[in-house]
């Protein structure tokens, strides 16, 4: 089951956790919007409230207030192929002779079944088909002969795959990044205390200041009342494999990554954009929000070259409408573009038109805005999109498809501009996302470009090019 989700935990020093939760969770709604839950203890007991929805349609004030403790975490998710509703709602939580255990996950696990299937030959009982689920079970089970450190360390050697977890053992707060990185977690800290979250943008909310990035293979213990945090790094790699789609889509742009920007790595892509695949047209326009500012930094550098080109506005955003890319089912997808954007026609009408956009991924809405486009009266329209060629699904945390519904799958980009209407189309290369990152491209997780995965993946062939990160075996 593939979770693209947003996770969250707090260890304060007087003040409950619940609100700076709540909070918290708000800022990361972008990244799940079918459940949302927060669990805390108080030093004696667990309380949680989860359930589908958004994050203001599952709390009310009274549930706010019936969730005790200084200490919590928090989860938001987002519909995703491998099941729906109340019963993946996170965090998913476990009482054992040990005490009590909730997790929150990000990310996806490429041997979940594996695991499920040894466990409950030792007689665990599994609720749903969630890998979430898997991970504290396992974790369970070692938590009853070893302490917290060592139980988590043998969590993480057994389990592959992506996940940033946070996860609450009685009333410590822990977070863990897997190995390679793929997943975001960061910590910040607050007047009160200290906070793990999924991005920068969680520790904003609340009057807090980023302290790092949690290493690859890192472990976080948050100190009782706010007192700070201690660090154990669990396993250590020699190369990661983080999601380039962090940067490109999905984090929110004015959340910091590994020390950037995201919204000034977005201008940036723009820019080497430009410079690779420029073309000359009367007006640049963003596709909204996402598109934005890899359309400001393509303008800025045709301007920068002499090139006389206008950077406006020319598609308007229905903010009412979610994002397409995350409907559940192809007929929403479709519809929602033709609710979500409608064109500015004295923006585009008689102009030659070059529309950006972070990725193709389906194709759908590429297709449809070059419709409405023209259909307002455009000479032209350009397309030029800020992420590589999506020609593989994703197996590590973004519900990106098969190969069967990606447009880019098996195709040249002149068979994908003519299917998408484009009087040309252009994508940035792998090699400069890498560069405007300041990663090596063996420290980038591009399975979705190349096929390539940093893990083996069944189903998916075993021979891959020696240049990218070694394969773990599972």
């Amino acid at each position: 089951m593939h979770e693209k989700c947003g996770v969250v935990g707090v260890s304060l020093a007087e003040q409950d956790a619940a609100r700076p939760l709540y909070y918290a969770l708000y800022a990361l709604q972008h990244r799940g919007q079918e459940s949302a839950g927060i669990a805390t203890h108080d030093g004696f007991q667990q309380y949680d409230h989860v359930d589908v929805g958004l994050v203001g349609e599952v709390f009310d004030p009274d549930d706010i207030e019936s969730l005790n403790g200084t200490n919590g975490i928090g989860h938001v998710r987002y519909p995703t192929s491998g099941g729906l509703g109340a019963c993946c709602a996170q965090p998913f939580s476990v009482s054992f002779k040990s005490g009590s255990l909730a997790l929150s996950h990000n990310g996806n696990l490429v041997n979940a079944d594996e695991i499920r299937d040894e466990l409950a030959e030792l007689g665990h009982a599994f609720t749903s088909n969630g890998d979430t689920e898997v991970i504290a079970h396992d974790l369970a089970r070692n938590l009853l002969e070893e302490d917290l450190v060592r139980a988590v360390k043998h969590t993480v050697q057994r389990i592959h795959g992506s996940y940033s977890l946070t996860i609450m053992h009685d009333d410590t707060v822990i977070g863990v990044r897997d190995p390679r990185g793929n997943r975001p977690l960061v910590i910040g800290q607050v007047d009160d205390g200290y906070i793990l979250a999924s991005e920068s943008a969680a520790i904003d909310t609340l009057d807090g200041e980023l302290v790092r990035d949690v290493r690859p293979g890192e472990m976080i213990v948050l100190e009782d009342e706010g007192d700070g945090f201690d660090s154990y790094q669990l396993v250590t790699k020699d190369t990661h494999a983080h999601c380039f789609f962090e940067d490109v889509y999905f984090a929110r742009p004015d959340s910091v990554i590994d020390d950037q920007l995201v919204y000034e790595a977005r201008r940036q892509l723009g820019r080497a954009l430009w410079e690779q695949e420029g073309v000359d047209t009367d007006v640049v326009i963003p596709v909204p929000d996402s598109g934005r500012a890899f359309a400001s930094g393509y303008a800025e550098a045709a301007q920068d070259e002499g090139k006389y080109v206008e950077f406006a506005e020319g598609l308007m955003k229905n903010r009412y409408v979610g994002r397409t890319f995350i409907m559940p089912t192809q007929d929403q997808r479709e519809r929602a573009v033709r609710l979500k954007l409608n064109p500015i026609k004295s923006t585009v009408e008689g102009k030659s038109v070059t529309l950006i956009d972070d990725s193709i991924v389906r194709g759908t809405t590429s297709t449809q805005l070059i419709d409405i486009i023209n259909d307002a009266g455009a000479d032209s329209v350009h397309v030029r999109i800020g992420s590589p060629a999506i020609r593989a699904p994703c197996y590590l945390g973004i519900d990106m498809a098969s190969r069967d519904e990606l447009i880019a799958a098996g195709k040249s980009v002149e068979e994908v501009r003519e299917k998408i209407g484009a009087d040309s189309l252009a994508y940035i290369s792998a090699d400069a996302v890498a560069e405007t990152l300041n990663k090596a491209d063996t420290d980038l997780c591009f399975g979705c470009v190349t096929g390539e995965y940093p893990y083996d993946i069944e189903g998916e062939p075993a021979d891959r090019d020696v240049s990218r990160p070694q394969v773990d075996q599972l």
